[in-house]
């Protein structure tokens, strides 16, 4: 199922359809502000396992980040952060950026595995983020990658509903996606490290 929503004017009705799939532990590919990306409700166990498959990935080896609408409720996923990491943070999102942060115990142990940092992102997107506000929660989202040996990223909302019509229940249409992935920075430690250079710039940031 192929819904299309504008970001900049995100459809309420379809944002509905979106919901009640994740909240019946769907899977469904969303857009954000750099590549198309697998989403699930953070608690759902089966959208988990259901994303895993589709990476192809055991789920105790996964990586995958949370999206958050916002700062606000950081503290609810993480221990406590250093000023100098939350102002960076601040001052980095909504953008495209992966922090990595240690995790606190509310984060569903199934869902860390033996890892102790998760990866918060908050994607400069309308409709991702009115997403996530009218869920209520975050989402665990993953990148969509494609098969081809030189394009990394499919960035087609089109051809991705096409590959995995069958193995997601919707694909969100907000336009192309990006052929880059977000920059990561680690700040496991209080110190801001880039493990991978993506979209976001870091110059001037850090």
């Amino acid at each position: 199922m192929l819904l299309r929503i504008h970001p900049d004017n995100p459809d309420e009705r379809r944002l509905d359809q979106a919901v009640a799939l994740l909240e019946r532990d769907g899977v469904i590919v969303v857009p954000t502000d750099t590549v198309y990306s697998f989403a699930c409700v953070l608690g759902s166990a089966k959208g988990l396992e259901r994303m895993s498959a589709l990476k192809g990935i055991p789920l105790k080896n996964a990586r995958f980040s949370i999206a958050c609408a916002d700062l606000s409720h950081l503290s609810s996923y993480t221990r406590p952060l250093s000023n100098t990491t939350f102002k960076l943070m601040k001052k980095a999102l909504p953008g495209p950026y992966t922090f990595i942060v240690p995790a606190n115990n509310n984060v569903p142990k199934w869902f860390m595995g033996k890892r102790k940092t998760i990866g918060i992102r908050v994607p400069n997107n309308g409709t991702l983020l009115a997403l996530i506000e009218r869920l209520d929660r975050p989402l665990v989202v993953s990148s969509v990658r494609d098969e081809d040996e030189v394009v990394e990223y499919t960035t087609d909302p089109e051809l991705i509903a096409e590959r995995f019509d069958s193995q997601v229940d919707a694909v969100i249409d907000s336009g192309y996606g990006s052929v880059d992935a977000s920059t990561v920075i680690d700040c496991t430690d209080g110190t801001a490290v880039v493990v991978r250079e993506g979209l976001g710039a870091t110059e001037g940031l850090l």
